[in-house]
């Protein structure tokens, strides 16, 4: 049998180790060795992310007959009809899905019932996400400050010399250590001889 294993984090600083951690525990405890680890940093807002298609496509090539994730949130967080509809796509490929997290029997006359909740609950959540994003965003914008990463601090009259020696941005980024993209947002540009 070919088993499989989908992890997913919603942000690139987030770390998938405690979920392959869950999963191969629960899988050995089946008996099972995970062949192929599908694995991605990508939120679930959409269904179209690169490794859950790549999954999907193996599974309806019948190269994946069980796939094991963490929870059912991993695989959809966009509502109960796409949650429902990917479980369907696994099912009629011959690929068993296992949330080891999710203690759900998708075997039951229930499991549909059950999906359909854990999907809504998931859906509410992501919005739950949105709104406290939203809510900080103007918190922090009605107190005066700004939203996003902050402004990288770097010696802007060491940068001038330098431009002003005729380095390049980019030579001066590597000087600096900072981002070219941030040298020229900053710098007044060369100017040419007349």
């Amino acid at each position: 049998m070919n088993v499989a294993a989908y992890i997913r984090v919603s942000s690139k600083s987030q770390d998938l180790r405690m979920q392959r951690a869950a999963i191969e525990k629960a899988a050995a405890a089946r008996g099972d060795t995970i062949g192929e680890w599908y694995a991605e940093k990508q939120s679930a807002k959409t269904m179209s992310r690169p490794e859950l298609d790549r999954l999907r496509a193996d599974a309806r090539a019948g190269n994946v007959r069980r796939c094991y994730c963490f929870k059912y949130d991993r695989l959809c967080r966009t509502g109960v009809r796409d949650l429902l509809n990917v479980v369907e796509e696994f099912r009629l490929a011959g690929c068993e899905i296992i949330a080891v997290a999710d203690v759900v029997d998708l075997a039951g006359p229930a499991a549909e019932m059950i999906l359909a909740a854990l999907a809504f609950a998931a859906r509410i959540e992501r919005q739950a996400i949105n709104e406290r994003v939203s809510a900080a965003r103007e918190r922090v914008e009605a107190e005066g400050g700004s939203w996003g990463r902050p402004r990288r601090s770097f010696n802007v009259e060491r940068a001038q010399a330098l431009r002003d020696e005729g380095k390049t941005t980019r030579e001066i980024a590597m000087a600096l250590r900072v981002p070219r993209s941030t040298i020229a947002r900053r710098l007044v540009p060369k100017t040419s001889a007349v």
